[in-house]
């Protein structure tokens, strides 16, 4: 098979994803989907054989299956993230909460419970790649969707051209999650960070504080297009465009 050309806009070659699965059929779906979206694939069928991959010839990203024949997909994380801080996605057929949470708690970016939407899938893959290419510049971090405008450098957040005024703690929670766009972040993690460690069960700060930021952002639990709840998990920033649905 050929390999992809590179962007001739940018000349940069197009985003190596390592998919380590042992279901064949799950591996040769993800092939036909990444290479139709401009990726590179890589694959292997076992966590030892997808170590030695990415140690031998990298990759931008790993979608890494939980349960391995020859080692758990926990393991094989913790041994990558060792020496590599490539995003992960996890694939898991395990929905539970306490799941999700050690999951992402453990290293991993993001994850995806089987069966999945392939357009779910990619975007989530999108937005990894975009959040840890601007890590890896060191760029500032922006946001504009023509709607809502953030500019983490200067501190500037923006509705329709009009300023928001946030408080502290809304401002640190917004920024947190746009740092991490595309991802997951835990409650514990976000508890931690925005009030201190002493605070990592405080469940209803979050609950209160994500409804004050969810209103000045014109945002909805019910509809949401920024702020979206995994129950009992965490918050993840979207920065894909979604229109909002017709009343």
């Amino acid at each position: 098979m050929t390999t992809p050309l590179p962007d001739p806009a940018t000349g940069v070659p197009p985003a190596r994803v390592l998919v380590i699965d042992d279901e064949t059929q799950i591996r040769r779906f993800l092939d036909i989907s990444l290479r139709t979206q401009g990726y590179r694939v890589l694959q292997a069928g076992d966590g030892q054989a997808g170590l030695a991959l990415l140690a031998t010839e990298g990759a931008e990203l790993v979608i890494l299956d939980l349960g391995l024949p020859d080692m758990e997909g926990h393991q094989v994380l913790a041994e990558l993230r060792q020496w590599s801080q490539v995003p992960v996605i996890m694939l898991t057929v395990r929905a539970d909460e306490a799941e999700k949470v050690r999951t992402l708690d453990s290293g991993a970016n993001d994850y995806v419970t089987k069966p999945f939407g392939i357009q779910e899938l990619m975007a989530r893959i999108r937005a990894l790649l975009r959040t840890h290419a601007a890590a890896s510049d060191g760029g500032a971090v922006q946001f504009d969707d023509g709607h809502l405008q953030i500019d983490l450098q200067r501190r500037e957040v923006k509705l329709q051209g009009e300023p928001v005024a946030l408080s502290r703690k809304e401002y640190a929670l917004l920024s947190l999650l746009l740092r991490n766009a595309g991802r997951v972040v835990t409650q514990p993690q976000i508890l931690q960070e925005v009030w201190g460690p002493s605070h990592r069960h405080d469940t209803h700060y979050l609950r209160i504080l994500v409804g004050k930021l969810r209103h000045k952002l014109g945002d909805s639990a019910l509809d949401s297009r920024y702020l979206f709840t995994e129950p009992g998990v965490g918050l993840r920033f979207c920065d894909e465009a979604r229109p909002r649905r017709r009343e």
